[in-house]
């Protein structure tokens, strides 16, 4: 057998990767490929990244070297969070609430630190000094899981609120102690009691005298660039230059950075909106490259190794992260009670404050520089090892509570007051159609002059985008002939039918592009017919498409006409009716059906179908609606048997991590070619998100996600063998 050491010595002589270059390249192609592989695995993308920094890290594989571009950027990717949490803050709800505020960042930070410190003392009989270091640790915590909550548009939640308030004030209060801790020593075992009369005494002057300037110079010097200056980059680098100024300057004064990106977060909060085009790039570059680089770089601070070498590291890792995790518990839920908030804000408020990051890694280096004995330091390596490990386990609890809670707040909302706003804004907005081939276009057109609005009348614009190559100038020809085709036939039904041809090398682009120019509501576009069951279902774009857009968008597939249809059918999945997008779909087939003269029959759970017969009785009573429960989405095949030539079958589906996705929507593709192939079929992913901003993304969701996940592989592979 041939021995393959000689190559392995090799191969491991380059590693880690020192260049810097190589190290870029090597983390961009972990933040390319690890929200692909963890969504095939459906893991959040955030643990992901923590997992992938301690598979490359030099206790994993030792692939990569953590250099000081890890330090540069992952320090900017903490900011980036709680910069980001200062400027979505409701700053209104804020000051009507400060008592609560206070209340729960008392809590939020007094009762894991007094457990934290009893423990230490009790159970790992560290000194005063040092339990109360760790107390302080478990006393903050980082806003890990607040990108979950961009996702669900609950920026303006109470419980969000009052969780990113809090968490500043107890993340300030351990800033402040551990400031207090380090200042005090003055290099013997013990603190001297003039010294630390003098570090406060100094603090609180430096404190409140960066407070009274930021306030001060930050509001007047913001109005003024911003109303001479427009151009894009140049307010971008203003507002970057005003976080990291007040980074530095709390630096200075003793405490952490991140506490000054918070604050001119705050400061700048009235100044930048939410659905400006300058805050859509803070977030864009910071869920883009700063904040997965701050994620590897914690997961390459995790040495596993260390559970290697004996149970205590596990033990301590175990005992910390249990009674703060455990305080942080009591914190959230102890406040709920007191405010009488339901449950679900209880979980928000655990889920949110239950995280540790970088910011507990930079205490426990304080701790790794106080010198209190000859030799010996008053943060060990054990007690080091498991503050990073605890990291690991609080981001993961921080993660899967959030979302849960994140739901549960979703669903409680009533469905009238969640969708009456997209609703009523579906009036004034226009359908977007989008064309390509001559024997399609015309049935897409058809149907949305019949799904539009007619009071007052809604716009119809069609969109033929054309690849950027050597054919562009004669399929743009192509297109701008169909066009003369469809406003013919527009003009016929007295419709205003505005068309442009789009010249893009990414078709999804040049869809969403349009889409914002010209103020559209939904998308209405032409389902491709596969000659094989093994072609990919959604065709080259689409899934990038519905996963990039948030709006609603209706795929249709007619083989006979539009107008000779006898019955629609419509599957509905559960929890549907808690979607932004419920009324608006609901319409638009109700209004077809309408027109049409035929039955509709809603095919879902008896929840759904209660409220979709309260619909149409009050909105369109000569609709000939039927209500038939569906207990579960895998009798979706069992329709087949009832799908007639003249039916048309659409399917109500959803996307990934939303209110009303299932992991059967997964097998959505397969079913529909394999039971319904040369059926009509219509295909609706209604608005997830309401008015959000359309180009909208944070990494936690990122705008892609896998057609199909690896555990279907392994079953079908299973179910083969």
């Amino acid at each position: 057998m041939r021995n393959f050491a000689p190559e392995m010595i090799i191969l491991t002589s380059y590693f880690p990767i020192t260049d810097p270059t190589l190290i870029f390249f090597v983390v961009l192609l972990i933040i390319l490929f690890a929200p692909i592989i963890m969504g095939k695995l459906r893991i959040p993308h955030i643990i992901g990244m923590v997992l992938a920094g301690v598979i490359m890290g030099q206790y994993g594989l030792n692939i990569l070297e953590r250099d000081n571009s890890f330090e540069l950027f992952g320090r900017v990717g903490l900011y980036y969070i709680m910069f980001l949490a200062g400027l979505e803050m409701d700053m209104e709800g804020m000051k009507k609430n400060k008592q609560r505020f206070l209340v729960f960042g008392l809590l939020t930070c007094l009762v894991p630190l007094g457990l934290t410190y009893l423990m230490g003392i009790t159970l790992l009989h560290y000194t005063s000094a040092a339990s109360f270091l760790l107390g302080c640790i478990m006393a903050s915590n980082t806003l890990i899981a607040y990108p979950i909550i961009s996702r669900y548009g609950l920026q303006q939640h109470y419980s969000v609120t009052l969780s990113v308030g809090s968490s500043m004030i107890s993340l300030f209060l351990a800033l402040v102690m551990i400031a207090g801790l380090a200042g005090s020593y003055g290099g013997a075992a013990q603190p001297t009691a003039g010294g630390a009369w003098l570090f406060w005494l100094l603090f609180v002057v430096k404190l409140g005298a960066y407070i009274g300037l930021m306030l001060w110079l930050i509001p007047h010097l913001t109005r003024y660039f911003l109303r001479r200056y427009s151009d894009a980059v140049m307010q971008f680098i203003f507002v970057l230059a005003v976080m990291f100024l007040n980074a530095a300057l709390t630096d200075l004064i003793g405490l952490e950075g991140i506490f000054g990106a918070f604050f001119s977060g705050l400061i700048l909060n009235r100044y930048i909106p939410h659905v400006s085009p300058l805050m859509n790039r803070l977030e864009f570059t910071g869920n883009a490259l700063f904040i997965p680089y701050f994620l590897i770089g914690v997961g390459m601070l995790i040495n596993v190794r260390t559970l290697l070498h004996g149970p205590y590291v596990l033990w301590v890792m175990l005992l910390i992260a249990f009674f703060g995790t455990f305080g942080k518990a009591v914190a959230a839920y102890l406040s709920s009670l007191l405010f009488r908030l339901p449950k679900r804000d209880g979980n928000m408020m655990f889920g949110l404050t239950s995280a540790h990051a970088a910011g507990a890694i930079a205490m426990a280096m304080v701790g790794m520089r106080l010198e209190v004995g000859p030799g010996e330091y008053l943060m060990n390596d054990n007690m080091l090892n498991g503050v990073v490990l605890m990291i690991l386990v609080t981001c993961v609890i921080s993660t899967l509570m959030t979302e849960h809670a994140s739901q549960q707040i979703v669903l409680s909302r009533t469905v009238d007051s969640q969708n009456a706003q997209s609703t009523h804004a579906a009036r004034h907005e226009n359908i977007l159609i989008c064309v390509k081939y001559p024997e399609i276009a015309p049935q897409l057109l058809n149907l949305a002059l019949f799904v539009r609005n007619q009071r007052p009348p809604q716009g119809l614009v069609a969109l033929n985008v054309v690849y950027d190559d050597e054919h562009a100038i004669a399929n743009r020809e192509e297109g701008l002939r169909l066009f003369e085709q469809l406003q013919r036939q527009a003009s016929a039904s007295e419709v205003l039918l505005q068309t442009q041809v789009r010249l893009a090398t990414n078709i999804a682009n040049g869809i969403k592009h349009a889409f914002r120019e010209t103020g559209c509501s939904e998308v209405i576009m032409g389902m491709h017919v596969h000659t094989s069951r093994n072609a990919k279902f959604w065709g080259d774009f689409i899934q990038s498409l519905y996963n990039g857009l948030n709006r609603q968008i209706m795929l249709a597939r007619f083989v006979q006409p539009l107008n000779t249809l006898r019955r629609i059918r419509v599957v509905v999945p559960s929890r549907a009716e808690f979607e932004p997008g419920f009324h608006r779909w609901l319409e638009r087939l109700s209004q077809l059906a309408e027109l049409l003269d035929c039955r509709i029959q809603f095919h879902g759970r008896n929840e759904s179908l209660t409220l979709i017969g309260k619909y149409i009785n009050e909105n369109h009573p000569s609709v000939r609606a039927e209500l038939t429960p569906m207990g579960h989405w895998n009798e979706l095949p069992q329709l087949a048997a009832h799908i007639a030539d003249d039916h048309l079958l659409v399917v109500v589906t959803a996307r990934r991590g939303t209110i009303s996705y299932k992991n059967a929507l997964d097998r959505l593709p397969d079913e529909l070619q394999q039971y319904f192939s040369g059926k009509n079929l219509m295909i609706i992913f209604p608005d997830q998100y309401g008015d959000q901003k359309d180009d909208s993304m944070s990494f936690t969701e990122a705008q892609h996600h896998e057609e199909k996940s690896i555990y279907d592989a392994v079953l079908r592979w299973l179910h083969r063998s």
